[in-house]
């Protein structure tokens, strides 16, 4: 059902509510732009978190992943980083909506900001257990004329460099980034973590049989230097165009996609 949100000074939304994992969260979200989709579900499922750590989603747009994350992992603090304030609203709203609230926080900031913006919010230096993102990572040319859909998903070439850099000032050592990649970047997903992360794993994500993979889960962690492992893939869809079992269990039912190195 469509509704009209007034946030961001004022300025009329047109939202929705919708339901995903099964039913298991309602978020609000706009109905024009960037949509909750498949991603941020894998996203929140590939991340590993223990009961009483904190982590933080960046460019969370509506909440969807770490709240995702927080539904699953009872006592988990989850602080939800968004530079839109109309979607950092909605951000917040979806926490209370879902009763999350006394758990997850949402903070309207640029994932590129420096420490001191960070410090200020809250989020200093080495405190966080896990970051999780879901980067933009569409090519710059034919940009969306919405400018929600644009700043979602376009990128330049040096945009995962400096998300991969914020999430390892924020990241105690030892602590996990998981994150989600177009499928044909996985050269530049390793050029990146070689600064300052190692023991990555990637889970290839596949729509069908016998096409290309269209997403990379990956996971890697900080000040380790333990080698890169490849995980068996995930079929969304067989032959016939019916979800996997699989997909049906990380997308409905709210099971965990595990990245962590045997």
């Amino acid at each position: 059902m469509a509704k009209t949100a007034m946030i961001a000074h004022g300025a009329p939304l047109q939202t929705s509510e919708d339901a995903v994992l099964g039913g298991r969260l309602v978020l609000r979200q706009p109905l024009s732009g960037h949509r909750v989709g498949h991603d941020a579900i894998l996203l929140a499922a590939a991340t590993s978190a223990p009961a009483g750590a904190h982590a933080i989603d960046l460019g969370a747009g509506v909440g969807a992943a770490g709240l995702a994350l927080a539904r699953r992992v009872e006592g988990l603090a989850v602080t939800l980083v968004e530079i839109d304030p109309a979607l950092a609203a909605l951000a917040r709203d979806n926490a209370a909506r879902n009763r999350l609230g006394d758990r997850v926080r949402a903070v309207c900031l640029d994932v590129v900001a420096g420490a001191a913006a960070f410090a200020a919010a809250g989020l200093a230096a080495g405190g966080a257990d896990c970051v999780l993102m879901n980067p933009p990572f569409n090519p710059p040319h034919n940009p969306s004329p919405n400018p929600r859909r644009r700043l979602a998903h376009a990128a330049s070439r040096d945009t995962l460099r400096r998300w991969v850099r914020t999430a390892a000032r924020l990241l105690r050592p030892n602590g996990g980034l998981t994150l989600i990649w177009r499928a044909e970047g996985m050269a530049d997903l390793l050029t990146v973590f070689a600064t300052d992360f190692g023991a990555v794993s990637l889970l290839p994500v596949y729509s069908k049989p016998g096409a290309p993979a269209i997403r990379l889960l990956a996971r890697a962690v900080k000040a380790s230097r333990a080698p890169l492992t490849l995980l068996p893939a995930l079929l969304l869809a067989d032959a016939q165009g019916r979800p996997t079992d699989a997909a049906e269990a990380v997308l409905r039912e709210g099971a965990p996609l595990s990245l962590d190195q045997r």
